[in-house]
């Protein structure tokens, strides 16, 4: 999956960028249910480019760099140098924060999200668990997942194996709260309008991780499909989202 990651690096903002809006309208969500403030210590675990790290980052103005957290050098190369004001890139996994592995400049974090990458974390009750430690009295920890079946304009193939894999933000919520967090689960959800040969091309190039499961003929054969399927010149689709938040209680130990 990392090689995935690394082969899209370099056009993987043009893939994730449906709309005008759509990132700074996801950066809002993240702001309002992490309750976020300018002087919290926040991370965003499985980055990727920071593409809405550096949006919440112009958004809220934050006093202390937001740290940007991914295995995958090429995606934080994305920044530039030197990087994006207000974010710290981080080379590590969610593993890695979870286990201690990687310093970081703060010793707790009054903020944390992962954003669509709880999926490629195999063991999360123990990863969330260590990422719930890593929270100051008080602290928020957001997971933002597609839920379990999508309405996405996909190949039929793609969506039933996205039910096989995709984990159900029920037993997110349920981790968070084995990690002692007072959790919620919301959803939230926005319209997406996107030209058909766009959003053909983004699966040619295998923008979700759930496509480079699939050969490059299974993918032109889904492409086909699709285009049977949807005659139309611009797509139109909801992007629903679960929003499974825990808190760590403000007593201190």
């Amino acid at each position: 999956m990392r090689g995935h990651y690394e082969e899209l690096a370099a056009e993987y903002d043009e893939h994730w960028v449906y709309g005008p809006d759509y990132v700074s309208w996801m950066s809002a969500r993240i702001i309002d249910a992490l309750h976020l403030s300018p002087t919290a210590r926040i991370a965003d675990i499985g980055a990727g480019t920071c593409l809405f790290a550096k949006e919440v980052a112009r958004q809220l103005g934050p006093h202390h760099p937001i740290l940007c957290v991914d295995p995958s050098e090429a995606m934080l190369r994305q920044l530039g140098t030197p990087p994006s004001s207000g974010l710290t890139p981080i080379v590590a996994s969610a593993e890695d924060i979870a286990e201690g592995r990687a310093g970081l400049p703060y010793e707790q974090l009054d903020a944390i999200w992962l954003k669509e990458s709880v999926h490629h974390v195999d063991d999360q009750a123990r990863t969330l668990r260590g990422l719930a430690d890593r929270l100051a009295p008080g602290g928020r920890l957001l997971v933002v997942m597609l839920p379990a079946s999508i309405q996405y304009p996909l190949f039929q193939a793609a969506l039933d194996r996205f039910e096989e894999l995709q984990p159900d933000p029920a037993n997110i919520q349920a981790h968070l709260r084995a990690a002692g967090l007072d959790t919620g689960l919301t959803h939230v959800e926005h319209e997406l309008r996107i030209n058909r040969d766009k959003y053909l091309g983004m699966v040619r190039a295998r923008y979700m991780s759930l496509l480079s499961t699939f050969s490059d003929s299974e993918i032109e054969k889904g492409i086909e499909e699709m285009r049977s399927a949807h005659p139309e010149p611009e797509l139109v689709f909801p992007d629903r989202f679960a929003f499974v938040v825990g808190q760590r209680s403000r007593e201190t130990a």
